[in-house]
């Protein structure tokens, strides 16, 4: 058991860091645990800020990991609404930037996430120009969807991915106008391709979306620091009374780069790297979440993945590994998105380019399918729509990486746990 005297730091308030505390306690750890949050709100999950708290339908107080009073009750020391600005490897301490407090780690973690790519073009700083990333953002755009619904107003996205859609659907439920400009000629073409961007982008098109392919936003035009419209780059106007900037995430990187810590390259992500047991490039430094480079040998490759399981699983690996346990953490991306009367999961890793072709198995004029995605007769990737609990025979067919009957997966009537036996 580690020693009781040792103090383990943890940076980054999200679900990563709070499931690495909880797991710091739960696996016996009887040392100081110091949990650091730039956001005054207790540790939260993101998934509900563009579903179930966006559209009314969950309470504010249902997207903590933890009810206010576990922290005191398990003795973790959380400083909510402070930044670190320093990391001292050397004298293995970090330091607040607020008041300049120096504290000393044995272990540190970082789960600093990602933050909201900016739009680099004029108008941005409109009062109607929005992100979504902290519970505050979720909050400021559930009133103005609000709004737009009873007023008949119209929001703008730029970008069709899964946050950018998502919004949409909340926006049409609100009742609100939404116009989605993407410069992919599908929405979803970085996560799912053409073949299944396509199934969205009919299903948004429904329901009154409107989207606007293969262009950028150029401007964003405004009077008195109210949106008006915004420009693309094809010489296009769209009318707006608000614009959301749904452009992708970059992970923060910030503080581990002036610590010295080796940083992923572009195409892996940009986050810090890792190793198999979540050790950043300095041993007694772990990353997890958003932020952190991974490597996966299924597919022979390093990730950054941004999804919710990643930092429900990952912040206990790497406080499982701070504690000297053998861990290999190696899950299969997933990630779930609920949009209309749509319920999608996806496990796996399948960018466009590294498959051969998509097989369905199921209906998908219906929205009732499955999709995989394959290469040389083996499943990279599969994405149940509408279909349960399939997860499991899903991902066991991905780590499998051996060739399956095509004509067998696509067929509905023959079990899947067959296939990934």
């Amino acid at each position: 058991m580690v020693d009781a005297d040792q103090t383990f730091v943890i940076v980054g308030g999200g679900l990563a860091g709070a499931k690495a505390a909880e797991t710091l306690r739960a696996e016996g750890f009887t040392g100081r645990v110091i949990l650091i949050s730039d956001e005054r709100d207790h540790p939260y999950e993101r998934p509900p800020l563009s579903k179930g708290y966006l559209l009314g339908k969950e309470e504010r107080d249902s997207v903590f990991v933890h009810e206010p009073a576990w922290y005191a009750q398990n003795d973790i020391e959380l400083h909510l609404g402070q930044t670190v600005d320093a990391i001292d490897r050397a004298a293995k301490t970090v330091r607040f930037g607020d008041d300049g407090t120096v504290v000393h780690y044995d272990k540190l973690l970082l789960a600093t996430g990602a933050e909201p790519r900016r739009l680099a073009i004029p108008g941005t700083d409109l009062a109607g120009v929005h992100h979504l990333r902290r519970l505050a953002h979720a909050e400021r755009l559930k009133h103005v969807l609000t709004s737009l619904g009873r007023d008949n107003g119209h929001l703008l996205i730029a970008g069709g991915g899964w946050i950018g859609l998502e919004v949409a659907a909340a926006a049409r439920e609100y009742g609100a106008e939404v116009t989605v400009i993407e410069p992919s000629q599908t929405p979803l073409h970085g996560a799912l391709g053409p073949e299944l961007g396509n199934v969205f982008a009919q299903l948004h098109r429904e329901h009154g979306v409107r989207f606007h392919f293969g262009a950028r936003l150029t401007e964003i035009v405004g009077q008195d620091g109210v949106v008006l419209a915004a420009r693309t780059d094809d010489g296009q106007e769209h009318p707006a009374h608000d614009v959301l900037a749904a452009i992708g995430a970059a992970p923060r990187t910030g503080l581990a780069e002036a610590a010295g810590l080796e940083i992923a390259d572009r195409a892996h992500g940009g986050g810090v790297v890792v190793d198999e047991r979540l050790r950043t490039s300095d041993p007694d430094i772990h990353a997890a979440g958003d932020v952190a480079s991974f490597p996966l040998a299924l597919f022979d490759t390093r990730l950054r993945v941004e999804h919710w399981a990643n930092a429900l699983n990952g912040g206990p690996a790497a406080a499982r590994a701070m504690l000297g346990k053998d861990v290999v953490y190696d899950r299969i991306p997933y990630f779930f998105t609920d949009q209309y009367d749509l319920g999608m999961e996806y496990s796996g890793w399948a960018p466009p380019g590294t498959y051969d072709e998509v097989v369905i198995r199921g209906d998908a004029g219906k929205r009732e399918f499955i999709a995989f995605w394959v290469k040389e007769g083996r499943v990279l990737a599969g994405m149940n729509v509408n279909v349960w609990d399939v997860t499991e025979p899903i991902q066991k067919l991905i780590r499998a990486r051996t060739p399956v009957d095509l004509e067998a997966l696509a067929d509905p009537h023959v079990p899947l746990e067959r296939l990934a036996s």
